[in-house]
């Protein structure tokens, strides 16, 4: 005769994939190997310079439709504007980075897919709301689009494209986030445990 033992889980432990799944869903895959991830995006970069010429970024992308839109509301506001007139001229559909960040988009959806990871919930600890969670995601993207502007470009561009340049503006940036995401986890460690 054989017996199952249990163990007794605490209310607040976090649940594994495997055990959060439905009957009918498959357990998801293993996550990738960091280091093996990292090879492959150092030889998605070196692609992009070899094919296109430049480097791999995404808020330049945002910046072509924004600058777009603004554009087709208020034309003369867009024509005075420096910063929009910059990305004016040239169809959004035109630029390389709309088309990288429309790829990014359906290759997380198909490695989600392929991988089992497709599931409608939202990843948080067990101290926080739901309602929270996206508040401070609201909030920390917000900051991140704020300072890619500032910086003259986001994480790809900037620590990726810049990094792999040797620009020294590129490194400050990469330490200034690591040091910025240091800094408040933190203050915000206690919502994921």
């Amino acid at each position: 005769m054989t017996t199952t033992a249990t163990r007794a889980v605490p209310l607040d432990a976090p649940v594994r994939s495997a055990e959060r799944a439905e009957p009918h869903v498959r357990a998801a895959a293993p996550y990738s190997n960091p280091y093996l991830a990292g090879i492959g995006l150092g030889l998605v970069l070196l692609a992009a310079f070899v094919v296109t010429g430049r480097g791999l970024g995404a808020s330049g992308a945002f910046s072509s439709v924004v600058a777009v839109a603004v554009e087709a509301a208020a034309p003369v506001h867009a024509a005075g504007n420096d910063f929009f007139a910059g990305y004016l001229g040239t169809s959004p559909l035109k630029t390389f980075l709309v088309f990288e960040v429309l790829g990014v988009l359906l290759g997380g959806f198909a490695s989600g897919a392929l991988a089992g990871r497709l599931h409608r919930r939202v990843e948080k600890g067990p101290r926080i709301s739901t309602t929270g969670r996206f508040a401070l995601a609201f909030v920390g993207g917000g900051l991140m689009g704020a300072g890619a502007k500032l910086a003259r470009g986001c994480t790809s561009g900037q620590a990726l494209t810049g990094g792999a340049l040797l620009n020294a503006g590129s490194w400050a940036f990469m330490l200034a986030v690591f040091a910025g995401a240091y800094g408040v986890a933190w203050f915000v460690r206690r919502q994921w445990r």
